[in-house]
């Protein structure tokens, strides 16, 4: 976007959304229990399911992404919300994360050096248009 230059709320969710999966991948791929995974693979046979396997279990709370933004629903469930884009679900998801904010108590004090702050800076700076 116009390198850097401009963003949007939309923007700022899909870059979080971007980060948290890097997150979640870094670091995690460990290949120590190989040999497990191989024998959970081997047990569970073709056509099974591995939801009730050891290795599965021991992982099931921490080796996944939570999205934001992304819909894993199944294309029916999607399609009947009324297939919304990403840039949709990232409008709406502002929205309400803005509609719900409540602002975090402040110190007296810490609210006036800010302000004086802001104030001085507004009037060093002016209001210069680009």
């Amino acid at each position: 976007m116009e390198g850097g230059l401009t963003t949007g709320f939309e923007k700022t969710l899909l870059d979080s959304e971007m980060i948290g999966m890097m997150g979640a991948l870094r670091g995690s791929l460990d290949f120590s229990d190989t040999e497990e995974a191989l024998d959970a693979i081997q047990s569970v046979g073709a056509g099974g399911h591995f939801l009730g396997t050891e290795h599965t279990l021991a992982r099931y709370e921490t080796a996944f992404h939570t999205p934001i933004l992304s819909d894993w629903r199944p294309y029916e469930f999607w399609e009947a919300a009324g297939a919304p884009d990403t840039a949709e679900r990232a409008t709406a998801k502002w929205q309400e994360m803005l509609g719900s904010f409540e602002a975090p108590a402040m110190d007296e004090g810490v609210v006036e050096e800010l302000d004086a702050y802001v104030a001085r800076r507004t009037e060093e700076i002016g209001d210069n248009e680009i």
